[in-house]
């Protein structure tokens, strides 16, 4: 039998980058992926580093993802030293451009309601001026009203960023052990045994990041995991030249000139298939945002899984019956990767989660308790 100090079970991006942290901290780690067949939650995400809509109802949200968003420009880097591999990270602030006057009113609310539960995302609303002057090169559609603009968000290719926290788990002598899936886990004299296709691995610590594969597995820990699948559709254009500088909600351009139009939120369950209604919708949407992108080839569509709680927020729990397991689920993958990696790997390490995280413990959605 294997036997390591901690496994992290779940290769996507949440469970790479603590595994990755904790190899940084010379943890002997081994991250068990399920391989190609996982529900991919990178596969539906857009490649936002996000601030400026997270926290609504939640404040630890918000601080939560501005210091990831003050960790992401150093983690890119230090992925780029480590393994050569550029996520194509860019911190330029990001847009949610709206339609309409009541759009625009909507942002407005939000940013002020989310300013006064934290004053951590320096959100600001723009008229059709400020916000045409920001990006030049774009023709803005006659509805477009504004936009709200968070200078701390950002963008990043997420295939690239899962490919780079594979590549440097391998540079920091860890175990990445594809196409082996956790079973099932037993929790004995101290030890957790992960039972996985490749043979059973021990280990004192098990961090259970696997998406939506956690909910089979959590109550065997201790651990709670109400999680539901929700789709995200997702189009990507011919590559066009540069005309958008910043990443936009539901639209943004890559580093190779494709442009992201996106996306859905319907609950079909666990089908990841597309429809034409939902690509209508899109590109209808945003030919009003950006019109010469009517112009344009539709080259691809594709739809993926988010894992979401009941409120949105993630969740962060370690097991009062089992210590030494942790549970850590988010929909907020890519923006969430460098405080996972930081901060959430070195609790980890320590042994324990410290108490800025007891706001996202799975106990919030009993009722009865809060009462």
């Amino acid at each position: 039998m294997r036997t390591y100090d901690a496994v992290v079970i779940g290769g996507g991006i949440v469970g790479a980058a603590i595994g990755y942290g904790l190899a940084k901290r010379r943890v002997n780690v081994a991250v068990l992926d399920e391989g190609d067949t996982a529900l991919r939650a990178a596969r539906a995400n857009f490649g936002l580093v996000w601030l400026q809509s997270k926290g609504d109802g939640m404040p630890a949200y918000g601080h939560w993802t501005r210091r990831s968003t003050e960790l992401w420009p150093d983690f890119a880097a230090e992925l780029a030293d480590a393994t050569g591999i550029r996520t194509e990270y860019e911190k330029r602030g990001g847009l949610v451009i709206c339609l309409g006057e009541a759009e625009l009113e909507s942002r407005r609310q939000l940013a002020l309601r989310l300013h006064n539960q934290a004053a951590v995302y320096d959100t600001e609303v723009l008229d059709r001026a400020a916000l045409q002057a920001l990006v030049p090169k774009m023709r803005l559609g006659a509805e477009v009203t504004g936009a709200s603009y968070c200078p701390h968000d950002g963008h990043a290719n997420p295939l690239l960023l899962l490919k780079a926290l594979h590549a440097a788990l391998k540079s920091h002598v860890a175990a990445y052990l594809p196409d082996a899936p956790a079973r099932a886990i037993a929790y004995r004299g101290g030890s957790f045994t992960v039972e996985t296709p490749a043979g059973p691995i021990a280990a004192a610590r098990v961090v259970l990041a696997a998406g939506h594969g956690s909910a089979a597995l959590a109550p065997a820990l201790g651990l709670s995991a109400p999680i539901r699948p929700e789709r995200g559709q997702i189009l990507i254009t011919e590559r066009l030249d540069h005309f958008l500088p910043l990443p936009a909600s539901g639209l943004r351009q890559t580093a190779d000139g494709t442009v992201m139009i996106g996306a859905t939120h319907d609950n079909p369950g666990f089908d990841v298939s597309t429809t034409a209604d939902a690509s209508a919708k899109l590109a209808h949407r945003a030919v009003r945002i950006a019109p010469d992108l009517a112009r344009a080839r539709l080259v691809r569509t594709w739809a993926g899984l988010r894992v979401l709680t009941p409120d949105g927020c993630p969740i962060y729990m370690e097991s009062a019956t089992c210590p030494g397991a942790f549970l850590a689920i988010c929909h907020s993958g890519v923006t969430l990767a460098a405080v996972h990696a930081v901060d959430l790997a070195g609790a980890i390490a320590d042994g324990a989660l410290p108490a800025r995280l007891a706001p996202f413990h799975p106990g919030r959605f009993d009722v009865s308790k809060a009462a």
